[in-house]
């Protein structure tokens, strides 16, 4: 193999690479935003229920609750309080 044969294959798989990395980092980020967001909203409805045990206020911390609060974020926390207000 010559000099621009080795260059063509280098650029190539450079090339490759940002291509793979940016089909995949896309979706990792959104799960990133999803994980981050369930564990911010878990914190936020463990205090809450901290704060309203006094009250007797409870927010169930369960699968149901952690997914809507990841999707909605601390709206979604919001959201829960209001519909148990409700309720």
């Amino acid at each position: 193999m010559n000099i621009d044969t080795n260059l063509i294959t280098y650029l190539a798989c450079i090339c490759f690479l940002f291509i793979f990395g940016k089909i995949f980092i896309l979706p990792i980020k959104k799960i990133l935003k999803l994980v981050i967001n369930s564990i911010l909203g878990g914190i936020a409805i463990f205090l809450i229920n901290l704060i309203g045990a006094s009250f007797g206020f409870h927010i169930g911390l369960n699968f149901y609750t952690s997914i809507l609060v990841g999707i909605l974020g601390l709206p979604g926390v919001v959201c829960l309080v209001i519909v148990r207000l409700l309720i």
